[in-house]
């Protein structure tokens, strides 16, 4: 995924765990999340949960290779850009990171 990003032209970070990326500097200058349902410790949906008690307004796509709906509508009421299952078209990320982005820098 961080290979499909940076042939885009963006630049892309990869982080362990959702707590090393709450740790980094990178958390100021994040402008848009892709991340897994599922991850060590703590999960995306708890790591989309903890940016929103921040007040983070950094867009999030979640790809998983457990698509289930109550986890897709969870994710999508919290505010989700995008939710898919795994294997997922890199077309579709990349209509979906534009339009987080352009999200963004229109609410900037």
């Amino acid at each position: 995924m961080s290979s499909l990003v940076r042939s885009l032209g963006y630049d892309a970070c990869v982080f362990a765990s959702a707590e090393a990326f709450l740790t980094s500097p990178q958390l100021t200058e994040t402008a848009c999340l892709i991340l897994d349902v599922q991850m060590p410790k703590m999960s995306g949906l708890d790591l989309q949960a903890e940016l929103q008690a921040r007040r983070s307004t950094i867009p999030v796509i979640f790809i998983t290779a457990f698509p289930e709906e109550h986890i897709r509508r969870r994710a999508e009421a919290a505010g989700a850009i995008g939710f898919f299952g795994k294997p997922v078209d890199g077309h579709t990320i990349i209509r979906c990171l534009d339009e987080a982005l352009s999200t963004r820098r229109t609410s900037a």
